[in-house]
């Protein structure tokens, strides 16, 4: 079945397109949703959260741009959503600017296991997570970042640093331990 065909099935409601269309999907939006959770559990949540968006907006799509980009936009949105919900943000700003990463590491960090290092970005507090997220893994700019998140450009660089600051020590204290 073509996603055309499969996009107007599941926009007439049909349950078994709709399934198709979330096993076809699910996994590549469990990826996006994962990226933004503390956890895997919160992952799955946040995934069946966008779906349900997805099937009641999908009469919306009108067949522009690419449909899994329509879908992906949905769910980084459920998830902001949820997140602006929980007032994370009205922390006041940091004075803190971006700082540059220290290149002090060996060369034992560039092979870091992907596990490992999807394991401690998402050991980050909520608001440095999402921010390092939307700017390292998704190319959004600060300003962007602000205007997603409702906080200032200043407070989304500040965000970002201490994100940095964090991963930077975690990944010297695990290169540290495996040098013992």
């Amino acid at each position: 079945m073509s996603t055309e065909e499969l996009i107007k099935r599941c926009q007439d409601n049909d349950r078994q397109a709709q399934e198709l269309l979330y096993r076809q999907y699910s996994s590549i939006l469990y990826g996006m949703c994962l990226k933004y959770a503390p956890n895997p559990m919160e992952a799955e949540d946040n995934l069946q959260d966008a779906f349900i968006t997805i099937f009641q907006r999908i009469g919306q799509y009108q067949g522009k741009g690419s449909f899994e980009g329509w879908m992906k936009r949905i769910a980084i949105n459920t998830v902001l959503q949820k997140y602006r919900q929980k007032r994370l943000y009205d922390l006041p700003a940091d004075d803190l600017m971006e700082e540059e990463l220290n290149d002090d590491f060996d060369q034992d960090s560039a092979s870091l296991p992907l596990p490992f290092l999807l394991s401690i970005i998402q050991e980050l507090p909520e608001r440095y997570r999402l921010v390092f997220n939307l700017y390292v893994l998704d190319g959004h700019t600060h300003k962007e970042i602000g205007d997603l998140l409702g906080i200032s450009d200043g407070t989304s660089k500040s965000n970002l640093a201490r994100a940095r600051q964090l991963l930077q020590q975690k990944i010297k204290a695990h290169i540290k331990d495996q040098d013992l």
